[in-house]
């Protein structure tokens, strides 16, 4: 691979945080990818807004922020997988997400096709 670990992992963060202003209509306070082996681990932070915070304080509120925000999140899927493709020419095969009502927090996982960490182990 051309590109070091740490710019590809920067890549893909800033255009996570443009797909989040372009499709969900605002983005995270801060994104942090990582690659681990044949996985790309996204945790995004400041993704809950106060309206929602309000709404966590019951369980009714938390699971309908939790379900409401998922929703929008795999409605978008195809694209992300696009984005991940683009950056690192390897298809996504899975894809997990959750988000914490405590913390505010998102975190993605994208399963690859193959060991992408392994390209700069070889090189």
């Amino acid at each position: 691979m051309d590109k070091s670990k740490g710019t590809v992992e920067s890549e893909i963060s800033k255009a996570l945080t443009h797909w989040e202003k372009s499709y969900l209509g605002r983005g995270s306070v801060s994104v942090k990818s990582d690659i681990l082996r044949d996985m790309i681990i996204v945790l995004l932070q400041g993704i809950l807004t106060r309206a929602e915070y309000s709404l966590c304080q019951d369980k009714e509120g938390l699971l309908s922020v939790k379900e409401h925000r998922n929703s929008l999140v795999e409605t978008g899927i195809e694209d992300l997988k696009q984005i991940i493709l683009s950056i690192t020419g390897l298809e996504v095969i899975s894809f997990h997400t959750d988000i914490s009502t405590r913390t505010g927090e998102r975190m993605m996982v994208f399963k690859l096709s193959e060991d992408l960490q392994q390209k700069w182990e070889e090189s």
